[in-house]
């Protein structure tokens, strides 16, 4: 089945492309989720005007990505846990206590965008990704303060 791109999907292209993927990927999962609509004559004459509407889309993600990496810029997090042995923490770090504490701030940031490979569980400095969109990742630090 042909479709046409909504959104970017990272596995098949970016917005507007047309694409050709297996008839149940399109009927259950890309269409359905709003990413794509089927490729038909006529959806394929307006595929212009909505590539047009789309880049527009995209570039004030884009611009709206931009503004936050400047105020995610040389963010520090610091944030304080108990420790037993070796430093290590009672329980860890996780992406939802770096989103509380970025809300502190008065920044707002879904947890599925924080990238952390594993929770933190001892105390120090860890950089921590953020990825805004797909392409566009930024870089936080976190300092894991222990208290006895």
């Amino acid at each position: 089945m042909k479709v046409i791109l909504k959104q970017n999907v990272d596995s098949l292209g970016k917005a507007g492309d047309a694409v050709k993927v297996a008839d149940g990927y399109a009927r259950n999962y890309l269409i359905p989720k709003g990413l794509a609509v089927e490729a038909s004559n006529w959806s394929l004459k307006t595929l212009e005007n909505e590539k047009m509407q789309i880049m527009k889309k995209l570039e004030t993600e884009k611009k709206k990505a931009e503004v936050m990496i400047e105020r995610l810029a040389g963010v520090t997090l610091s944030l304080t846990r108990r420790v037993g042995e070796q430093d290590k923490l009672f329980g860890s770090v996780t992406t939802k206590d770096i989103e509380q504490s970025l809300q502190e701030l008065g920044i707002e940031i879904d947890r599925k965008m924080i990238i952390l490979e594993e929770p933190i569980k001892t105390s120090g400095e860890f950089p921590v990704k953020i990825k805004l969109q797909p392409g566009v990742m930024t870089e936080i630090k976190i300092t894991v303060i222990g208290e006895a």
